[in-house]
């Protein structure tokens, strides 16, 4: 009778929980309800006036705006049918779908709400409202609440069935090319139309939080270590496919450029800071050192040396500068710990800015022309390719800002490889001993000093190789852009902030860290004196919900995360013969 009553209550206690019963099915139907509803509004017109960017006047066909709450909405639809039990939906939300559910319809209302009310501000009254506008609103308020009020059915995601090798392959593609067409999609986004990317802004940030929550990256994250190098291949071939799917000329590949040399110096930063755990505020002057020297030999107009080296060479020289620059720093000031290293670093870089402009001829010898920097750097040739012209290449126009797009993606490449190969060494376990616990490490006979110089010598010269490209992207070399902090990156505080946002230790994620510090100050440029508060607020809020970093290594997720609370595991039940020995045991006793 007791064996009775406890499958009695397991079962009601089964029912409860269920998805599909009582309360929570009411709440699920309610999500879906309300995201077919906002599905449904992205096809009227939100307003009556063409005067707001976008055209949001047309009957049954969305603008980009529109278009961004409608894909909220199917997301959210998709979630809410997930946690229904809608068979072939499963996969979407492993790890529980509450959270995510909520986190997605929050993002869809978010956006949908940002929309209205940019219509408001930008028109001046809210009678230049249409009434798709209120009913979208209104409908993707519906699912928000609904699944706020959802119970919490958070879990560890099961061991996903092991697939094909070919279907696993076939998904990951389909991820990468999804993502090149999201990140296209922010990067092309017209710089006359600010409510645009920042609506992006939301649903994306808000849709990837989402991902995460339900244990759907974590499961791309397995499917894409057993399948390396299909990984790396894909993810190659998307970073060379995007200035052939450019529309608009080299508009956003310029961009593009500057992220990559951005995420190339971040990337050397890492290993001062994410590996050897040395804080180093004065970094940006390597790459100042790299695009000098580079400038200095490449046949500038203006260079007191009058030589023109080939780009290997330029190149060469560049990282050598940087390396002995990194060598003469670091001996005499890397027996110093935490925040005297900081300061010392932090003279260095600004000792560097000021000793430019002052080598104008006048407070010192004439080799970088002062303030005025170093102009008419020449475009580079390379094996008789010359960067500063078009070229066409399987049918497709590539300008000067292609080419040097995907010179860079050839630099990032062998950055990594450094990155890889060297933290996978076994000075590369040196620095993470000492990053840890400098003094343990000095007792297991590890040479503290002799490890950090060579990381900061080597971080150094990957940061010389990218100013070597930098200089002749820029074609001028001035002391302003190489300054601890500003509004525009790359400067020592951005490369820093990149590296702990993307997530210290890894490779992808200063690159990630790079790619949105310099995106988002760039398509932000209309808030001008508060660009840098809004950009402050929104780090500081990353850093409260996730301190680890966008893309965390496993130790540092482990450091941050060790007194979570860990999601309920059921136990598994046991067969009924052994639960009848052990109740016969305990009655015997």
């Amino acid at each position: 009778m007791s064996e009775n009553l406890t499958k009695t209550e397991a079962t009601d206690a089964d029912k409860a929980t269920a998805p599909t019963g009582g309360k929570p099915a009411g709440l699920l139907w309610a999500v879906v309800g309300g995201s077919v509803a906002t599905v449904a509004s992205a096809f009227l017109p939100w307003t009556w006036t063409t005067d707001f960017p976008g055209n949001l006047t047309i009957y049954g066909n969305p603008a980009p705006l529109q278009l961004l709450t409608l894909v909220g909405a199917v997301l959210t639809l998709a979630h809410a049918l997930s946690a229904l039990g809608v068979k072939g939906l499963g996969w979407l939300t492993p790890g529980g779908s509450r959270k995510a559910l909520w986190i997605v319809a929050l993002g869809t209302f978010a956006t949908t709400l940002f929309t209205a009310l940019s219509i408001v501000v930008e028109l001046g009254a809210l009678v230049d409202l249409e009434p798709g506008a209120g009913v979208a609103v209104v409908a993707s308020a519906v699912p928000a609440l609904a699944a706020y009020k959802l119970p919490d059915d958070t879990r560890r995601p099961a061991r996903a069935k092991a697939l094909p090798s070919w279907a696993e392959i076939l998904i990951i593609v389909v991820v990468f090319a999804l993502g090149l067409f999201v990140v296209t999609f922010g990067i092309d986004t017209d710089d006359a139309e600010p409510q645009l990317f920042i609506a992006y802004l939301i649903l994306v940030g808000f849709s990837a939080t989402a991902l995460i929550k339900s244990g759907l990256t974590g499961r791309l994250s397995q499917m894409t270590a057993r399948n390396r190098q299909v990984t790396i291949t894909a993810s190659l071939v998307m970073a060379i496919a995007f200035p052939f799917i450019q529309q608009s000329g080299d508009t956003y590949t310029l961009i593009a450029v500057n992220i990559l040399i951005f995420a190339t110096v971040a990337l050397g930063l890492n290993i001062v800071v994410g590996l050897a755990g040395l804080l180093d505020l004065g970094y940006v002057a390597f790459l100042g050192v790299g695009a000098y020297t580079a400038a200095l030999v490449s046949g500038a107009t203006s260079s007191a040396f009058g030589v023109q080296f080939p780009f290997w060479a330029a190149a060469l020289t560049g990282m050598a500068a940087s390396l002995v620059f990194g060598v003469v720093i670091g001996a005499p000031t890397l027996r110093l710990r935490g925040d005297y290293l900081a300061i010392v670093t932090l003279g260095f870089g600004e000792i560097f800015r000021i000793a430019m402009g002052n080598l104008d001829g006048t407070s010192g010898p004439q080799i970088t022309n002062g303030p005025n920097g170093i102009p008419n750097i020449p475009q580079l040739e390379f094996f008789g390719y010359n960067f500063g012209e078009s070229h066409t290449v399987l049918g497709v126009e590539l300008g000067a800002y292609a080419n040097y797009y995907l010179l860079m993606i050839l630099v990032m490449v062998i950055v990594m490889v450094v990155f890889s190969r060297a933290g996978n060494s076994r000075i590369g376990r040196a620095w993470v001993a000492i990053r840890e616990d400098e003094t343990a490490a000095t007792a297991m006979g590890i040479n503290g000093f002799r490890v950090k110089l060579v990381a900061f010598a080597l971080g150094a010269a990957l940061a010389g190789l990218a100013g070597t490209v930098q200089a002749h992207v820029n074609t001028t070399v001035v002391p302003e852009n190489y300054v601890f902090a500003g509004p525009v990156p790359p400067n020592s505080a951005f490369l820093l902030a990149a590296v702990i946002l993307g997530g210290m230790g890894t490779i992808s994620g200063p690159i990630v860290g790079s790619a949105l510090l310099f995106l988002i100050p760039a398509k932000l440029s209309f808030l001008q004196d508060y660009q840098l508060l809004g950009f402050g607020i929104a780090l500081i809020l990353l850093m409260r919900f996730r301190p680890e970093g966008l893309i965390a290594n496993k130790r540092a997720k482990l450091e941050f995360h060790e007194n979570d609370e860990q999601p309920d595991v059921p136990e598994q039940r046991r067969p009924a013969d052994a639960e009848s020995g052990a109740g016969t045991a305990k009655a015997g006793a």
